[in-house]
């Protein structure tokens, strides 16, 4: 446990945020004490004492959280133990698996209900429990604007697949193999082995996706225990660790640790460092850029600070999708996240704060690595440079997004004919006729995918080879979209094209027949058609009819920020206006 930190007193017991609910003589003290006794508490159980909340993201149908319904009372003995009182708050899931037409649509959701929760609550802390893609980067959204002390609970990746003695890895396998069902490979019966196979215990997918990235960002700009982020869920020193959380907590509401202490530039640099070092998800970016907006213009990092990150930083973590063989459990095994920091030290701000109240390099002062090919050094990288890169050009002027270190290396630099699909279904339909006029060097486009027209922005960018091709060996070509992909996906896609052409971007004007070229190297896409041509297409474009009428999805379309801004709700970012006050309590 912690000292105080030396700039700053202990808090006493009487600035507690929650003394505003319960401490005054008066009568609406009288009827929030008087509530909490109704459900069997008495004064000894919150008098001079922190109350934490714990906002748990478990549901029925969420198998990446289904173990927090055990979790949450590890936390809560935690708290008790370091004398503070657990509250627990249920906030919606966002199954990553389940929830359509995709939990983008619903993460800003989660992180306003995060924020309010926390803001109408009489909590003096939080402990955050998320994990399954989404859910990381709404929580902290929601926190870092709440301003509570905070910690974050990673729900750790689930053991590795298994299938007839190989080793499968979560959704990378899946698309693998399901190339070679449609190539008539697989029988159903093998297919079906597979689906019971893939997933075989609670947590996160195990692969190097969304999930393990954002929980191993969370990690690096400090807003977890060290070594958390990798724990895998079914290891019993998964308990302990959210035994930890809890305990931590507490000493952070005492010395007064909030986000706004916490979070510096350089935590974010941090981020960025180490999203690439680990061959991260290409949906790192959008989700970093908008939880360092949340922190603050002092905090705030886009597109260029990413692409500028992976001229410097290489893939050291050997995990799939980037890697070939390996899965985040054996990632955790070689040493894990401080593992993999303390050898890139010399990319990282090591002076930056965390919740432990040390810097970043104290707390991964003494880490070492015990497999060498899991987690390789730098002078033998799985790939020289980062794991993503951002190309500009006509087509993209807000920045195009690419995985370089998960696709064919013949694909870095091509010009090819575009094959355009105004939407998802036309696209599937194709991609099954095998009389598709299709070659692998065709650029396969999908259009009208992003934040306001997918709507949601889903993960349809690892488009489908069609199946013609499949059937002659063909397992990569470039495909170009507005659209997200999934972090366990691979292959020369381009992604999180912008501005998207659902608004007019210029993918809008794109026609099946236009030669686009792409070089990775350069950091440059262009459509080879003349600025005459663009602007009398942009002309006769007509705007495609708004997505909703009501409820959450009109005022999502109507204030959604585009891929290369984060994909915030545009007024519930920090600069947007003055702080929000403390509620009233009268």
């Amino acid at each position: 446990m912690m000292n105080d930190t030396p700039d700053r007193p202990r808090k006493q017991p009487a600035e507690l945020r929650s003394a505003q609910w319960f401490a005054p003589d008066d009568l609406r003290s009288f009827g929030h004490r008087s509530r909490i006794m109704q459900m069997g508490y008495a004064p000894e159980d919150w008098v001079g004492k922190p109350l934490i909340a714990i906002v748990n993201t478990w549901s029925d149908v969420n198998p990446c959280h289904s173990h927090f319904k055990q979790r949450v009372e590890d936390v809560k003995r935690g708290i008790l133990q370091a004398g503070g009182f657990p509250i627990e708050l249920p906030a919606i899931s966002l199954s990553e698996a389940f929830v359509k037409p995709t939990t983008m649509l619903y993460r800003n959701l989660l992180a306003i209900e995060t924020e309010e929760l926390l803001r109408s609550h009489p909590v003096d802390g939080a402990v955050l429990m998320g994990g399954c893609d989404k859910t990381t980067p709404g929580l902290v959204m929601g926190a870092i604007s709440a301003g509570l002390p905070c910690i974050y609970l990673p729900a750790g990746p689930m053991l590795r697949g298994n299938w007839n003695g190989q080793v499968l890895g979560s959704g990378s396998d899946a698309w693998k193999l399901w190339d070679e069902r449609r190539a008539g490979h697989l029988s159903k019966q093998q297919w079906l082995e597979v689906e019971g196979g893939i997933a075989r215990s609670h947590g996160t997918c195990m692969t190097m996706g969304t999930a393990a990235t954002m929980m191993g960002i969370a990690e690096a700009i400090g807003l977890t225990l060290p070594g958390a982020s990798s724990i895998p869920a079914a290891d019993a020193h998964h308990i302990r660790m959210a035994a930890e959380c809890g305990r931590r907590i507490v000493g952070m509401v005492w010395e007064d640790l909030t986000p706004q202490r916490l979070f510096s530039r350089a935590s974010f640099d941090n981020g960025i460092a180490v999203a690439m070092a680990m061959g991260c998800s290409t949906n790192a970016i959008i989700h970093l850029v908008a939880m360092s907006r949340r922190a603050g213009a002092h905090c705030e990092v886009g597109l260029d600070d990413f692409d500028a990150a992976s001229r410097r930083v290489p893939v050291l973590a050997n995990i799939r999708p980037s890697g070939e063989k390996y899965l985040m459990e054996d990632f955790h095994y070689a040493g894990g996240m401080r593992a993999l920091m303390s050898r890139m030290h010399a990319h990282l701000q090591l002076d930056a704060m965390t919740v432990t109240g040390r810097t970043l390099g104290e707390n991964i002062e003494g880490a070492a690595v015990f497999n060498d090919d899991v987690i390789r050094p730098l002078d033998n990288p799985l790939y020289a440079e980062g794991a993503l890169a951002v190309l500009r050009g006509n087509i993209a002027p807000g920045g195009a997004v690419i995985k370089p270190s998960a696709c064919a290396p013949r694909y870095l630099r091509h010009t090819g004919p575009a094959l355009v699909f105004d939407d998802y279904p036309r696209l599937k339909a194709a991609a099954e006729d095998e009389d598709l006029d299709v070659t692998a060097d065709h650029i396969l486009v999908l259009r009208n995918a992003g934040p306001k027209g997918g709507p949601g922005m889903p993960e349809w960018g690892m488009l489908p080879i069609p199946t013609k091709l499949v059937k002659q060996g063909v397992r990569d070509m470039l495909r170009l979209s507005d659209a997200r992909m999934s972090g366990t996906s691979y292959g020369a896609c381009i992604l999180h094209c912008a501005p998207e052409a659902y608004i007019g971007g210029p993918l809008a004007l794109v026609k099946t027949g236009d030669l686009i070229t792409v070089d990775v190297p350069a950091r440059r896409i262009h459509l080879e058609v003349s600025d005459e041509e663009l602007a009398r297409r942009r002309a006769a474009w007509q705007p495609p009819p708004p997505r909703y009428e009501r409820g959450y999805g009109w005022m999502f379309s109507r204030h959604i920020l585009q891929a290369d801004e984060g994909c915030d709700l545009d007024y519930l970012e920090t600069g947007f206006g003055a702080p929000v006050s403390e509620p009233v309590i009268y």
